[in-house]
């Protein structure tokens, strides 16, 4: 490191160091291969580029182009025996040892080298982290294997961590194991486990994918933090062409494992050479864009046939009681969701966005009948709460869900198409031969072909797996889908035909959306009507253009100030943090969050007031 960045292992404070001419990482035409029942392949071809002190390198393309394996083949984390690096160099710079090819290392000396001198955040926090060791003993042991501090001074330095990714009641966290945490609390943890060792180098693989757009934004100005204090260097690689914009000195376009383009990013944006990186551009949705829907005469007197709302959702509230104590008493509650209220017209797209543990998801599993709630729950004009279990079955049919992870909505065990026709099965439509026609439409109007029905959910990219799902929620023909961070995981590109895929879907079947998002630029591009979702109440609802062109709660204004925009020369010198943590919605019993009530300002946008 340079002069003065070695008092990261003491905790001092370090001087601000400039991105300087020397490179710190430098890789020379890398080919990483990997073995299939074919024979070898490379999936990284003759891979060339350097990384300066204090700089960041975007590395950004779609699935498959070979951004994962650049970084794993640099940590030396290669699936072993599969894939080897077949050629090339990496070499890391080292004051006291001059430089180290990190390529020829073992495993026991690169041991020493991960987490201290280079760091990586994974993009699935669950499968990073031990499911059987509690957050605060993973951070603590990391931070003891890399310094000399003691067992008290390492469990402090765990506590700044989190605080500094902004995670709530960050003392009590410690003792909490991964599967207690969301998805995005979780990917904090693995921020925090990087930033805690303050390394020369850290890899981050779409490490905002899972965040909301204003913890995203506070983590990257942490990055930048990071840089100015410690001289790191970041390799950030991401389908997020916002984020590329905000962050990146220099960017890597890669398709199909080969460079396609390389340059800062001011010319990326301004003046990309290839066609591949323009049609990247090209995709990426941009608040301000959004085109909306304008509903022809024809969609108009559809909807006049079809009378009244999709779904109602009236004074909806679900809580989770928490034990504690010695006899595990009842003693604090979860106020997830406090009392929302809403409706979906046929043909309309309704976007719920908030922040993480905001309560979108929960009320989203509520309407699907995942999660006991109170209140009123209207399904095509029958009420939940007073159905048997036959007749709820029956208007289940009516709502469907598209989760986060095509992945693990899919059974690895199970052909695609019998995957699809399983609903069919389950609720007894058709006969088998019928349930293959139906599902070889299915595929069909998804992208995909019929072909494709017996082959199984790994043999896809992700994006053709989000088709599946897809399909298989269209199986039953339902009324209302509920898209939860439905394309947060995929590429711009894919992410764009998607998108057109749900609204082509839409003007076809005349469906309802609930989606679900945390990304304000693609809420602003798909949606009707927007409603905005803090600590379990709705702060602010109304159309897209009343939300997105005349934003009147605060809440709403912050969320949409996060959004990184996809041009540097727009860059923000910094992003503006918030003065406290995020509160928590649990209280003990008995105590209520204050009820907001919403007021009209007009046309039905409407904004709470206390």
């Amino acid at each position: 490191m340079s002069k003065g960045a070695t008092s990261k292992r003491t905790g001092a404070p370090a001087p601000a160091v400039s991105v300087t001419a020397g490179p710190v990482l430098e890789i020379s035409d890398l080919t990483v291969s990997v073995r299939g029942e074919d024979g070898e392949r490379p999936v990284v071809s003759d891979l060339s580029f350097s990384l300066a002190r204090g700089e960041t390198l975007c590395i950004a393309g779609e699935s498959g182009s070979g951004k994962s394996m650049t970084a794993l083949a640099i940590m030396q984390l290669l699936p072993q025996p599969a894939a080897r690096i077949e050629s090339g160099t990496i070499r890391l710079r080292d004051i006291d040892r001059g430089d180290i090819d990190l390529a020829v290392l073992d495993e026991r000396q690169m041991r020493r080298i991960r987490g201290d001198r280079i760091a990586m955040i994974f993009q699935e926090p669950m499968t990073s982290l031990n499911p059987v060791l509690s957050i605060g003993r993973q951070l603590v042991e990391s931070i003891e294997a890399h310094t000399s501090l003691s067992r008290a001074e390492a469990r402090r330095r765990a506590v700044e961590a989190l605080k500094a990714v902004r995670i709530p009641e960050a003392e009590s966290r410690l003792k909490q194991f991964p599967h207690e945490l969301s998805g995005g609390m979780r990917q904090r943890v693995m921020i925090a486990m990087a930033l805690a060792l303050k390394p020369d180098v850290l890899i981050a693989d779409e490490p905002t994918t899972a965040l909301d757009v204003t913890v995203q934004g506070e983590v990257l100005e942490l990055l930048r933090d990071l840089q100015r204090e410690h001289g790191t260097s970041i390799i950030l690689i991401t389908h997020d062409m916002g984020v590329v914009a905000e962050m990146a000195d220099c960017v890597v376009i890669m398709r199909h494992g080969r460079m396609v383009e390389q340059g800062t990013a001011a010319d990326i944006f301004a003046r990309p050479q290839a066609d591949y990186t323009r049609e990247l551009l090209a995709a990426v949705p941009r608040i301000g864009t959004g085109v909306g829907r304008q509903k022809s005469a024809e969609q108009k007197s559809v909807e006049a046939e079809m009378p009244g709302s999709v779904a109602v959702v009236n004074d909806l509230h679900v809580h989770f009681d928490l034990r504690g104590g010695f006899f595990g008493q009842v003693n604090r509650r979860v106020h997830a969701v406090e009392g929302i209220s809403f409706s979906i017209a046929p043909r309309e797209t309704l976007a719920l966005v908030g922040e993480s543990g905001c309560g979108k998801s929960t009320t989203a599993k509520a309407l699907a009948g995942l999660v006991p709630y109170h209140g009123d729950i209207v399904i095509g004009g029958r009420n939940l709460a007073g159905l048997g279990r036959d007749q709820r079955k029956a208007v289940r049919r009516d709502v469907q869900m598209i989760f986060q992870d095509p992945y693990a909505s899919l059974d690895p065990r199970m052909r695609v198409g019998d995957l699809v026709a399983e609903p069919l099965l389950i609720h007894g439509i058709a006969s088998k031969e019928e349930r293959g026609q139906l599902v070889a439409a299915l595929f069909e109007r998804v992208g995909l072909s019929a072909d494709q029905m017996e082959l199984y959910p790994h043999e896809f990219s992700g994006g053709q797996r989000q088709r599946i799902c897809i399909a298989r929620a269209l199986a039953l023909r339902p009324k209302l889908i509920i898209a939860d961070e439905s394309v947060s995981a995929l590429d711009v590109s894919v992410q764009a035909r998607v998108l057109d895929l749900l609204k082509e879907l839409q003007r076809e079947f005349g469906i309802a959306y609930l989606f679900i998002s945390h990304d304000m630029a693609v809420v602003e591009n798909i949606s009707d009507r927007v409603a905005v979702m803090y600590l379990g109440q709705i702060v602010e609802m109304g159309t897209r253009d009343q939300v997105f062109s005349n934003p009147r709660h605060l809440y709403t204004k912050r969320l949409i100030e996060a959004v990184p925009v996809p041009d540097p020369a727009k860059r923000r010198p910094r992003f503006a943090r918030l003065d406290q943590e995020i509160p928590s919605p649990t209280r003990k019993i008995g105590e209520d969050p204050p009820k907001l009530a919403l007021k009209d300002l007009g046309n039905g946008h409407l904004v709470a007031v206390s």
